[in-house]
């Protein structure tokens, strides 16, 4: 009996892309007002490195203390204009904590060589200073159109990241300004009775495609599986072109009469 491909990314996988890409993400601590952190990068014993403005009412509460308890949210949104656009919620609970002062500039390398955040150059800054701190994660969870999840740390470190997080944004805003054929072929795979609806692009992975479609009322995300998943450029092209139902799978030419 043959193995069965997985089609959709896992838990962990879907919790690794957004903390990639997630366009919001915000600081809460109970008493003081939640503040906006620019930074927000998983370290690899499970703790996130996040910053605050060195004068917000959340760094001044952890300040000389042994840190409190937080929730970190990461909001994912879609590229495009949608009705509802957030895609998902990602919740890290966990106890937080100042990066002492001697810390700081080993840490800020560690962050900077996997990720180049300009913010990073405001820690400690004297304008727009932020202040660098850790978040002992104690649970993730992840929300979104099918429900919620939890996803263990050990899990979360071993995922990776889709391999075209960095492009997604930029192809799903092409597609859905530039190529409406392309969105009507897809849409043309959906079952009969979505098809009436306003068909949008909402996601693009290794695993598939995913469709947002808009009725009068209510919206629907259905995933267009790829036949397996794909790591690279021109697999994924292929991949692409094998929903189209494109019939010059290989970039063949017509044969000449």
């Amino acid at each position: 009996m043959p193995v069965a491909t997985q089609q959709a990314p896992s838990t962990a996988e879907r919790v690794r892309s957004v903390c990639v890409h997630a366009t919001a993400a915000m600081l809460a601590v109970d008493g003081v007002a939640p503040a906006a952190t620019p930074v927000h990068h998983l370290l690899s014993d499970g703790a996130f490195a996040v910053t605050a403005g060195t004068d917000s009412e959340l760094a001044a509460a952890i300040t000389g203390t042994d840190g409190a308890e937080a929730v970190l949210e990461l909001t994912d949104y879609a590229p495009i204009p949608l009705r509802a656009p957030v895609r998902s919620l990602v919740w890290i609970r966990g106890r937080l904590r100042q990066v002492p002062a001697a810390l700081v500039p080993a840490l800020l390398d560690v962050i900077a060589a996997d990720d180049p955040n300009p913010a990073l150059l405001q820690v400690n800054s004297l304008q727009c200073g932020l202040s660098l701190m850790w978040l002992q994660t104690a649970s993730v969870v992840i929300a979104d159109a099918t429900g919620a999840e939890s996803v263990a740390v050990d899990d979360l470190l071993t995922a990776r990241p889709d391999p075209f997080c960095a492009m997604e944004s930029c192809w799903l805003q092409h597609i859905d300004s530039h190529h409406s054929e392309v969105i009507d072929l897809l849409a043309s795979r959906l079952p009969a009775a979505l098809r009436r609806g306003h068909v949008r692009p909402l996601s693009l992975d290794r695993y598939g495609v995913r469709l947002r479609v808009e009725n009068d009322d209510t919206d629907h995300d259905v995933r267009l599986p790829f036949t397996k998943p794909v790591n690279d450029l021109t697999a994924l092209g292929h991949a692409i072109r094998v929903l189209l139902g494109c019939p010059f799978l290989n970039g063949l030419r017509a044969r000449r009469a």
